[in-house]
């Protein structure tokens, strides 16, 4: 029997061995920095919370989204440690690994199986009743395809969690996913399930990594109008980034009703990621997260996970991001101006020194101090303005396959 109100939440200090050295964007002292502000917070501690830990997922989990030769080359690769022989380095260049991108290390395959272990376990916490809502901000691997690591993620948890709820016998599942890059993995592992929507809101691909996710894109012959993409321009402004959600995503997921809502939660849409050109705030990202809520509550029946994803700004962006991710999941929301306390503070300045990275600018506070105010698409269609004529693009194309008007739903 489901418990309603009780909420799982994943954390093992062992999430932190995904690590590809100190010279790459992805440092794990984000996931450290998170889990130290969230439990800052009490977040950990809450009566309602589940701490659940992470097991390495075995490889008949893997498999159930990844080639299985791939998921050996994941083990040669971890075999082969930081100094692969030239003859490995190519075999393993095949499979997206040995890259600057994704650089291999020692326990790399262990490492990467842990982040889908998580999800999973968050999951299931789902599926088997003990909770509606479930976190894993370790996760969100989303460029991870079938065969084929890439933008530093080796496997797919998303997929690996959504895979576990089908076979568990879920009837329709959204995965919508708000990372400033295209979820392209997700969508390639879905991409003929019926049973499975994916949704993605990112920087154009015209302009950032991978350069896919495009309006025209709509999912297998066996799957039509089942992957939708909303490229954003670059520059994207938070009260635009919202009316977007409004305007194309919200009616769709009303209309499609998932039995389980899946959402990602990449911080790198903030306007100071340095690998990315959205003009996002932390208060844009909170917005979002509570739109998220709200549509798991009143068109998911309540069901929903929520993952991490990317963001490289880990010492002072992600932490706050992913903090208030727990917070709202948990009902328990933080305000965007509540005091950061000193102790977390200097945490973040130590971590950012660690990594190299330096804050660009001071921050005390939860928020970047901007609340988002949009204008909601109920109020109408603006055809000057090129992210409206955008979004009338997504729900031309898409919104027939799921018996929405487009000019008024």
């Amino acid at each position: 029997m489901t418990r309603p109100g009780e909420t799982a939440v994943v954390w093992d200090d062992a999430l932190c061995a995904y690590d590809f050295g100190p010279a790459h964007p992805m440092d794990p002292v984000r996931l450290e920095l998170t889990a130290a502000l969230a439990r800052s917070f009490g977040l950990f501690d809450l009566p309602r919370v589940r701490l659940i830990s992470a097991p390495v997922a075995d490889g008949s989990v893997l498999e159930t989204i990844h080639d299985p030769v791939f998921v050996q080359a994941v083990r040669d690769a971890s075999a082969a440690g930081l100094n692969p022989s030239a003859e490995e380095r190519t075999h393993l260049n095949r499979w997206g690994l040995a890259t600057p991108e994704v650089p291999i290390f020692p326990g790399m395959d262990e490492a990467s199986a842990r982040l889908v272990g998580g999800s999973i376990a968050a999951v299931t916490e789902i599926l088997e009743g003990r909770c509606e809502r479930a976190v894993s901000f370790s996760g969100g691997m989303h460029h991870a395809k079938s065969g084929f690591a890439g933008g530093f993620c080796v496997f797919n948890d998303a997929a690996a969690a959504i895979a576990a709820a089908l076979a568990a016998g879920e009837e329709r599942i959204v995965y919508l996913d708000l990372d400033v890059h295209h979820g392209d993995g997700v969508e390639q592992i879905f991409w003929n399930d019926p049973r499975v929507t994916t949704i993605s809101i990112h920087q154009s691909g015209d302009t950032l990594y991978p350069g896919t996710g495009f309006i025209q894109d709509s999912g297998g012959p066996a799957a039509p109008g089942t992957a939708i993409n909303i490229p954003m321009p670059a520059g994207t402004r938070p009260e635009d980034w919202l009316r977007a959600i409004d305007g194309a995503i919200d009616p769709l997921i009303r209309a499609i009703r998932p039995t389980l809502l899946v959402t990602q939660h990449g911080a790198d849409s903030h306007s100071i990621d340095p690998l990315a050109d959205m003009d996002l705030t932390i208060e844009a990202q909170r917005a979002a997260m509570l739109m998220c809520r709200d549509l798991a509550t009143t068109a998911a029946g309540g069901r929903w996970l929520a993952l991490g994803g990317g963001g490289y700004s880990v010492a002072d962006v992600v932490p706050r991001s992913w903090t208030h991710l727990v917070a709202v999941v948990l009902d328990a929301d933080i305000d965007a101006d509540a005091p950061i306390p000193e102790e977390e503070l200097q945490r973040m300045r130590d971590g950012a020194h660690r990594t190299g990275a330096v804050p660009p600018r001071a921050f005390t506070t939860m928020g970047d101090g901007s609340e988002p105010v949009f204008r909601p698409w109920s109020a109408g269609f603006n055809p000057e303005h090129p992210v409206d004529r955008l979004v009338q693009s997504v729900r031309r194309a898409h919104f027939p396959e799921w018996g929405l008007d487009p000019l008024y739903d």
